[in-house]
């Protein structure tokens, strides 16, 4: 692999690790405004609610552009956002908007590999690109923990407490959230230097209505085709049960192992060293014509996850979310690879990845919703772990399933 490749690496790194330090940040933040305990997992909805309404759009504007470029105005997106946060506007708002840049951002990231690379490498550039975003968010994780835990409180309040910036940054939350705006700018230098692709799938017309009625045309197209289709499916279940899983993890680790939020947020990084365990794993064992073998892992998945219920010692802890980690990540790489070469087939890498982002992020919007609801109606962490493993397990039996079916 050449420079331009580890440059499009090095670009999503930073990218990512600004993301979910900044999740971290906002959830802090959240508790420093003594916001209600829901809002938690509704700031990660208010992040995703963009990929939405503007899956339309964004398919369209990724392949319209270099897609090194359209990276670099998503970072500048999500850097507005930082400073939106700075400067008072409400957590969940500023979070929404970063999650416009995160919107933008995801069809480029994804779709530039496979124009850049052939179908022979997409498997194992995918691991490559899910192993740095698990860095990522491992160390975003800890990182967003650290910065905005109480031993950074105290020392920013000592050295800091005078810093003027609307009103003065005195909080470790509001200093941490200076120091990620950091990161997302180094992230927009290396979208500089990203190779110049040409433009594969340029648009006829870019009015309203034919870039809607374009957009539903290619979600039939995905949804119809066999393989398309199981792939999509489980990484929209896998995306909106891996979002849930980390909020269920922090409630988790306060209940059952006594662990404060810096202490959580360390074991939900647990859970990505495990990702990229599996990941690493599925890139060198796992073709892409053999993808769709990976499936009963998610059904092994959900299982993994009721053990958390037995679970009282952070010791044991560890080990299990290593497991549950490296089975998600297993199965996801192979099925996103699978997704990205039959999208890029169909309708064009900027389309078929904006078209992933709108099914994955309706069900994070709807298992998160569902997760909120729980926690506002007063159900005990292990109810909320045992739903959460079963609904797993049978939704992923269910797809095993039906691909099985259209296949015979």
């Amino acid at each position: 692999m050449n420079r331009g490749f580890y440059t499009i690496l090095a670009a999503q790194f930073f990218s990512s690790l600004g993301d979910n330090a900044l999740l971290f940040a906002a959830i802090a933040l959240l508790k420093s405004i003594a916001a209600p305990p829901w809002q938690t997992p509704v700031l990660q909805q208010f992040f995703v609610f963009a990929f939405i309404p503007l899956a339309p759009f964004v398919g369209p504007f990724s392949d319209a552009l270099p897609k090194g470029r359209v990276m670099l105005i998503s970072n500048s997106v999500k850097m507005v956002g930082c400073v939106a946060m700075l400067l008072g506007t409400h957590p969940l708002l500023a979070y929404g908007l970063v999650g416009v840049g995160a919107a933008m951002y995801s069809p480029a990231k994804y779709g530039i590999l496979t124009e850049y690379l052939p179908a022979c490498k997409l498997v194992w550039a995918n691991g490559w690109m899910e192993g740095l975003t698990v860095a990522a968010v491992i160390l975003g994780a800890i990182f967003g923990g650290l910065l905005a835990g109480q031993r950074i409180e105290d020392q920013v309040e000592r050295q800091f407490g005078g810093f003027e910036f609307n009103g003065g940054i005195d909080t470790a939350p509001e200093f941490a959230i200076l120091v990620i705006f950091g990161i997302y700018l180094v992230a927009l230098a290396f979208n500089l230097y990203i190779p110049k692709l040409p433009i594969e799938h340029e648009l006829p017309k870019r009015t309203l209505s034919f870039l809607i009625a374009d957009f539903w045309r290619c979600f039939i197209v995905l949804w119809k085709d066999p393989l398309g289709q199981v792939s999509l499916a489980v990484t929209s279940l896998f995306w909106g049960a891996g979002t849930t899983l980390r909020f269920i993890i922090l409630a988790w680790a306060a209940a059952s192992l006594k662990l404060d939020l810096e202490q959580a947020t360390q074991l939900t990084a647990v859970v990505a060293v495990g990702l990229a365990i599996g990941s690493v794993a599925a890139a060198k064992a796992v073709a892409l014509e053999h993808a769709v073998k990976v499936l009963p892992l998610g059904i092994a998945m959900g299982f993994a996850v009721l053990l958390m219920v037995f679970v009282s010692d952070w010791r044991l802890a560890w080990p299990m979310l290593v497991l549950i980690g490296a089975l998600a990540g297993s199965f996801l790489i192979p099925m996103n690879a699978l997704l990205q070469y039959r999208g890029h087939q169909l309708m064009g890498s900027g389309h078929s990845i904006a078209l992933q982002n709108f099914n994955e992020n309706i069900s994070i919007l709807l298992m998160l919703g569902a997760y909120a609801m729980m926690v506002r109606a007063g159900f005990s962490v292990n109810f909320i772990v045992v739903a959460f493993g079963l609904f797993l397990s049978v939704a992923m039996g269910l797809i095993t399933l039906k691909h099985r079916h259209d296949q015979d």
